[in-house]
């Protein structure tokens, strides 16, 4: 018998100074069995980075054809694709083909080492961005998951900052590639 996802529920509130986006979003995330808590807080720390009205979850780990979230257009294109983890180079150059912009954001002691393997053929995409996330960052979001949450994401000149009842956390993403926060 397989093993189904596990469901969080998410209010989360964003302030976002930068593009003046000021929403409350009531998110459902199915944690796939293979994910962890640490994942799926970058999945949701993702969604704050981008939100707008079309920003969607998609089926990230349960398929490779879709990212970990998606904007598309009310055609259906995709404006912007945006993976998390350390994804293959391949499906990357695949996904860059396919929408408007893509983000990459990397975490754990491995991305350093994905980011020196990959960095030649990635840095020719010229509409990847791809960011990191210290790791001590992503456990410190990775102790605020539980399967009910109430938090806030406030947004200023590329920094993060998350709260929610069991603490705060500051973000500061590295860019390796491209820029923070491309323009939609």
């Amino acid at each position: 018998m397989a093993i189904k996802a596990t469901v969080f529920k998410a209010a989360l509130q964003i302030a976002d100074m930068d593009r003046h986006y000021y929403a409350d979003h009531a998110l459902t995330l199915a944690r796939h069995p293979s994910e962890t808590d640490e994942r799926m807080m970058v999945r949701l720390l993702a969604f704050a980075l981008y939100a707008d009205e079309f920003l969607t979850f998609a089926k990230g780990l349960s398929s490779d054809e879709e990212p970990d979230l998606w904007h598309k257009d009310l055609t259906g294109a995709i404006e912007r694709w945006i993976e998390v983890g350390l994804p293959d180079e391949r499906a990357i150059r695949k996904a860059c083909g396919r929408a408007t912009h893509v983000v990459v954001i990397s975490y754990g002691r491995a991305a350093p080492i994905w980011w020196n393997e990959n960095r030649d053929k990635l840095q020719r995409l010229s509409n990847l961005a791809v960011l990191n996330l210290p790791t001590e960052t992503t456990q410190a979001l990775a102790a605020l998951a539980s399967r009910t949450m109430q938090l806030q994401c406030t947004l200023q000149e590329d920094h993060i900052m998350m709260t929610s009842e069991a603490g705060m956390i500051e973000i500061e993403p590295t860019v390796w590639q491209g820029s923070f926060r491309t323009a939609h």
